[in-house]
């Protein structure tokens, strides 16, 4: 039975990771599209945003994806975003 629990432990885990790896792609195709990167730029944007706010990774992912669709984003995400994308405050980005 261990075995079982175990496995069904290690199948909800990997799910979570793959929930969690969909959305911080889905958050560097919105830094792309922003930026003009490349996916390896874009992750480090992403990765840089998150260290320098101190906002786990998926959370500031989840934030970027809510922005593509709402047009609000956090003033200190909004803020890492501008200052290393170089991007003007009037590019859609609202609190």
């Amino acid at each position: 039975m261990d075995t079982v629990l175990r496995l069904e432990d290690e199948n909800l885990q990997l799910k979570k990771a793959v929930r969690s790896h969909a959305v911080v792609d889905q958050a560097i195709g919105v830094v792309l599209a922003g930026g003009q990167l490349t996916p390896d730029q874009g992750w480090d944007v992403l990765r840089s945003t998150s260290q320098n706010t101190n906002i786990k990774l998926r959370h500031v992912a989840e934030l970027i994806v809510d922005w593509a669709r709402t047009g609000q984003l956090p003033t200190e995400i909004r803020s890492q975003l501008e200052q290393q994308l170089g991007l003007d405050s009037a590019m859609g980005m609202r609190e």
